[in-house]
């Protein structure tokens, strides 16, 4: 069920490039090691209350904006669909990133939202967690794994993603009109 985007007056113009990304099988290499003290686990069932601290959180440095425009009731409804799984990072025991698969585009599975916390970045843990989150959606029986991002998204997600094994399909450019009253700020290298 979609959900609706209702018309806001006052909004920032942000102008990105978004870059579509595909991985048509599963890594052959041995993944990368987690450092000692950093889990991943699936949550079994996923609060509107904790979905919206974890994106939020890994998100707001970056412009994610439209989980924010969901209400509390559309956000519970995607969050309860079997189609969906949040899976969370802790790394001494706390909460490190997340990332979210969504299946409903069977049989490929997309990677809708991945990352660390500000405070994790840096920690070794990007490399691991991503191939972690693609493990996963192969292991699900997945013939194919789709993840995007863009040009508001931290300037290391494209060549991350690049170097786990997706291939870019395609580039589209977008201007984003931002409510201004989600208090988002445009990151520093968007900046002109």
């Amino acid at each position: 069920m979609p959900f609706l985007i209702r018309p806001v007056e006052d909004c920032m113009h942000v102008q990105v490039c978004v870059t579509f990304l595909r991985m048509d099988r599963a890594p052959t290499d041995k993944a990368p090691a987690f450092p000692e003290g950093a889990a991943v686990r699936r949550l079994a069932a996923c609060s509107v209350a904790t979905y919206r601290r974890l994106y939020n959180s890994v998100g707001e440095p970056w412009l994610w904006w439209l989980r924010r425009l969901m209400s509390d009731g559309e956000l519970a409804v995607h969050l309860s669909r079997a189609a969906v799984s949040i899976h969370v990072l802790e790394y001494n025991g706390e909460i490190a990133g997340f990332y979210e698969l969504d299946s409903s585009y069977w049989p490929a599975v997309n990677l809708s939202y991945f990352g660390l916390m500000p405070q994790a970045i840096g920690r070794g843990l990007g490399r691991a967690f991503l191939r972690h989150a693609i493990d996963t959606g192969f292991a699900m029986g997945a013939k194919a794994m789709t993840v995007n991002t863009c040009t508001a998204d931290h300037p290391r997600a494209l060549p991350t993603y690049r170097r786990a094994g997706f291939r870019e399909v395609r580039k589209v450019d977008e201007q984003w009109d931002i409510p201004t009253n989600l208090g988002l700020k445009i990151p520093n290298h968007l900046q002109p």
